[in-house]
């Protein structure tokens, strides 16, 4: 059984986003969903993360005196690349870190595209479906691939003739000699997989039964597996357009790790110009459980649990990983912090590790990454260049946590300087959210749920 989380859903209302004197920011809406129609941005259907639009904005704003091709952009939440696709397409040399192995994959892949010689790709489409229709005949063998070990639920991921269907694409996929129209094809493949499956995202990974939705029986596994490469050639031939027009070809590296082995992979200090990124949220939406899927079936992991998501190494770790610990404290001193753990350890006493005592370790070892982040990005950033970082408030035990107050709070303990929160968008009102076994019986205050920029200079 799956644990419950302290999940915002990501309903929004868009709101003009403004700063904290009231002025108009001149950013636009930051939702991912503005990606969803965009060349490359579109591959991958992703919750969370930003859109590119916003990304545009803060290259405009504050590197509009800067000569692209000599600036390095950073995002140490990579994601599936928006801030580091859009940053290249405009010329800027662009750096990453992600530790979710299937969003790098589509950060890394995106980034590669460019060199990739849509004809190439479009022959391996031609030769995937000769080789599917092959395969597919009635009585023509059995795949060589096996279903990975330890993915398991209450319901199977695909109905066995689906399932006989994926195994033999895998069959072709893992056969490709070249690693990056490999690694495009193991992409598509990720990216359709839910859809034929007996899982849906409403929003979080689910069974299609819990949200009455019919199960999938039947279905064309090389055809949507096509129609998504095919999308694919169509954007690399508008990518290499655009870098065409640029006109000193920038520099791309994607570090499949956690950015707090920054220092020791890239050895390099006061480089960079601007750092925008988005970090896990602190409401324990568990990445490594919504992309279980493309994990087990990629082969990036096997077996129970979530170890080769490197789940205990992810930022904030989860409240399942630390919830039974003996209480954890902060590793730096903010007193007003320290007042809203001890209001959360208190709730629910009753309940243990899933009461307040549980959340209050989670919280306090969101907030100590926090502080390791910022110390890292400090040493990294050059001086008077600025991260603009993108966050969400949260409701933990019926206590709000202004997450993005605390982020600007500890980037000034690490020796930053706070100068902006920009509020993106409101989200839905928070009083439902927190009433259940594990959170307190009724909502005290009527508490909005946001989303927003804070800016920090160094």
């Amino acid at each position: 059984m799956l644990e419950q989380s302290e999940f915002e859903f990501p309903g929004s209302v868009c709101l003009m986003t403004t700063s904290t004197n009231g002025v108009t920011s001149g950013f636009r809406d930051s939702a991912f969903t503005r990606n969803r129609e965009l060349p490359v941005h579109r591959w991958v259907p992703w919750i969370a993360g930003f859109s590119s639009q916003f990304v545009d904005d803060c290259l405009s704003k504050y590197l509009k005196e800067v000569v692209p091709h000599s600036a390095w952009i950073l995002d140490p939440f990579a994601g599936v690349g928006t801030t580091l696709i859009e940053s290249y397409i405009h010329g800027f040399n662009v750096l990453g870190f992600e530790i979710n192995p299937y969003a790098a994959l589509a950060s890394n892949s995106k980034l590669q595209a460019a060199k990739t010689e849509p004809n190439t790709l479009q022959a391996q489409i031609a030769r995937f479906k000769s080789f599917m229709d092959r395969r597919l005949a009635p009585h023509n063998g059995r795949p060589k691939s096996l279903p990975p070990s330890g993915f398991s639920g209450r319901t199977e991921l695909f109905a066995p003739s689906v399932e006989r269907q994926v195994l033999f694409a895998l069959d072709y996929i893992n056969a490709i000699e070249a690693p990056a129209i490999r690694d495009l094809f193991r992409l598509a493949l990720g990216s359709v997989m839910v859809s034929f499956s007996n899982y849906s995202y409403e929003p979080s990974l689910t069974r299609r039964a819990a949200v009455d939705k019919e199960p999938i029986t039947e279905a064309d596994v090389s055809l949507a597996l096509r129609k998504k490469l095919n999308l694919m050639v169509q954007d690399i031939k508008w990518l290499r357009e655009q870098m065409g027009k640029v006109e000193n070809k920038p520099q791309s590296k994607l570090h499949p790790d956690s950015f707090f082995l920054a220092p020791e992979k890239l050895k390099q200090e006061a480089f960079i110009d601007l750092l925008v990124t988005s970090p896990p949220y602190l409401n324990n939406y568990h990445y490594p459980r919504n992309t279980r899927p493309q994990l087990h079936w990629l082969g990036f992991t096997s077996g129970p649990g979530y170890k080769g998501a490197k789940e205990s190494e992810s930022f904030g770790t989860f409240w399942q990983t630390v919830r039974d610990k003996e209480p954890v404290k902060l590793s730096f001193g903010l007193p007003e912090l320290v007042e809203i753990m001890t209001e959360i350890r208190k709730r629910n006493a009753d309940k243990g590790s899933y009461g307040g005592a549980g959340w209050a370790n989670y919280v306090a070892t969101y907030f100590n990454d926090t502080y390791r982040f910022w110390k890292i990005a400090a040493s990294l950033l050059k001086p008077d260049a600025v991260a603009v970082v993108v966050l969400g408030n949260s409701i933990i035990q019926g206590v709000e946590v202004k997450t993005d107050y605390f982020f600007g709070k500890i980037a000034e303990h690490c020796g930053l300087k706070f100068e902006d929160t920009i509020r993106l968008r409101d989200k839905r009102t928070g009083t439902s959210i927190i009433q259940s076994s594990v959170r307190v019986d009724k909502a005290q205050v009527k508490t909005v749920l946001y989303e927003s920029a804070i800016v920090i200079r160094k």
